[in-house]
Parts: structure tokens; C-alpha cells; sequence
């Protein structure tokens, strides 16, 4: 019986993107006006860092609830563990 497996709820982050795309908004009229470089850029960081984040806790989640769930069978948690070696092997690019 192959049971169609529940992702986990990552509504929590929907904030912190909201905050994010708030920022990358506040950027883009940086640029429009021609703001100072490293103010621009130290906003840019600040993205990129709200990104990382939200990245990191579904990261968090997956491993903590879809890999764990998966260890039940032996072929599941092969895949799984591939398909977390080739997540990684993405994000580091």
C-alpha cells in the first residue's frame, strides 16, 4: 500500500518572506533613486540572510518529519538520503 506522504506546514514562514519581499521591494526603489552602493548592498544581505533562514527551517522540517518518515522502509530512506545529498549538492552552488 503506497501511501501518499503529508508535507509538513511551513506557513510560519510566510512572514518572514512577506518580509523579505518587503526589503527586495525597498531595494528596487533604492536603486530607482540611485542610493549610495553599500547601502544597497547591506539590504541585498539582509535578503539574502531572511532567505537563508527560511531555507534552513524547511531544510529543519523535511529532515526532522519527510526523512524521518521515511526510515519505516528501507528502500525510502535510500531515496530519501539521495535526494537530501543532492539538495545540498545544489545549495552550495
Amino acid at each position: 500500500m503506497n501511501k501518499e506522504p503529508k508535507n509538513p506546514n511551513h506557513r510560519q514562514e510566510i512572514p518572514r518572506l512577506n518580509r523579505a519581499i518587503g526589503q527586495l521591494e525597498g531595494i528596487k526603489k533604492m536603486i530607482e533613486d540611485q542610493r549610495y552602493c553599500p547601502d544597497i548592498i547591506i539590504q541585498l544581505k539582509a535578503v539574502r540572510s531572511a532567505i537563508k533562514r527560511v531555507e534552513s527551517n524547511i531544510l529543519k522540517s523535511h529532515l526532522e518529519n519527510c526523512v524521518v518518515d521515511s526510515f519505516q522502509d528501507k528502500d525510502e530512506a535510500k531515496h530519501k538520503i539521495m535526494e537530501i545529498k543532492n539538495l545540498l549538492d545544489k545549495l552550495q552552488n
